[in-house]
């Protein structure tokens, strides 16, 4: 649960609003009336990624924009593979999801580098969620 809490915290933090309802046609899955814990901490994931990456200005920078928009991709996906960890029971697929969360974490550093050498705008990822990566909860 420390990451919902994490999450929620830096969801009321930003302002944000998180729907706990999916909407038809887009990430619903059965006729389950009120999500599981695990499938809202996904939404909340991808949610929080458009949300971040709908922030973006184009730079005119091909290559910055293309890092600022995979920077919170990137960062939706460890929070998703985090998710896994908690809730998932397959070996296979938790061995996947301790791969992405240190193949992704190594990545946005290499961006993050990226961006900061050429003086770039750099996208805020969230930095408590970058901290325990690779915890598990």
């Amino acid at each position: 649960m420390k990451i919902l809490t994490k999450l929620l915290v830096a969801v009321v933090a930003s302002g944000l609003t998180v729907s706990t309802t999916v909407q038809a046609g887009t990430h619903e899955q059965g006729t389950q009336a009120a999500p599981e814990a695990d499938w809202s901490e996904l939404i909340a994931s991808m949610d929080k990624m458009h949300t971040a990456m709908g922030a973006i200005k184009r730079s005119g920078d091909t290559d910055a924009d293309f890092v600022r928009l995979m920077l919170p991709h990137h960062q939706a996906a460890l929070d998703m593979a985090k998710t896994q960890l908690l809730y998932g029971k397959d070996p296979q697929m938790r061995r996947l999801a301790q791969e992405i969360i240190t193949d992704q974490q190594s990545e946005i550093e290499l961006m993050q580098r990226w961006l900061k050498q050429r003086g770039s705008a750099q996208v805020e990822v969230n930095p408590a969620a970058a901290s325990d990566t690779g915890k598990q909860n």
